[in-house]
């Protein structure tokens, strides 16, 4: 089972297809992120993260002739950055997202993505999930317990199990 974190795009108008932009990011390692790190980020619009990725590949080239690095070593490192990039790739797409003014609204498990959509629909349907105008429920306040209060697993105050 996968766990993908729901996101709503800015409210632009009453628009009926609203539902259709949102976005389900999935939780994992990507593959694709991985094996072809700067097509990936082009292909999600993570500029910025792919404007660090080439300035962070540049440095390593750089620092490599300097240091006189093997190829060995320098290949090592660019591995372990490419190995990051397909672990991170769900959080540098959130934190896009985020940036973007994209709202996090809920976090859903299915097999695949089209049943974590069908599931979250479902949910946002029979109104479980907050709406946007939706005021969190209050913090419950935190006053000691009376000695009638009940604590614990007995039914009763003083109760024996």
């Amino acid at each position: 089972m996968a766990i993908y974190t729901v996101y709503e795009p800015p409210l632009r108008s009453a628009d009926a297809r609203h539902a259709d932009r949102f976005v389900f990011v999935r939780d994992g390692f990507f593959w694709s992120a991985f094996l072809l790190a700067p097509l990936w980020m082009l292909r999600h619009r993570l500029w910025l993260a792919l404007l660090l990725y080439v300035a962070v590949a540049v440095a390593i080239g750089a620092g490599a002739q300097f240091f006189r690095l093997s190829a060995g070593t320098t290949a090592a490192i660019a591995f372990l950055m490419s190995l990051l990039i397909g672990f991170e790739a769900s959080t540098l797409r959130r934190w896009a997202l985020a940036r973007r003014k994209w709202t996090n609204v809920g976090v859903v498990v299915g097999d695949d993505l089209e049943l974590a959509e069908r599931r979250f629909f479902d949910a946002w349907i029979r109104h479980e999930l907050p709406s946007r105008g939706a005021r969190p429920n209050p913090v419950p306040s935190m006053r000691s317990p009376a000695q009638d209060d009940v604590i614990g697993l007995f039914p009763q105050p003083g109760g024996r199990p």
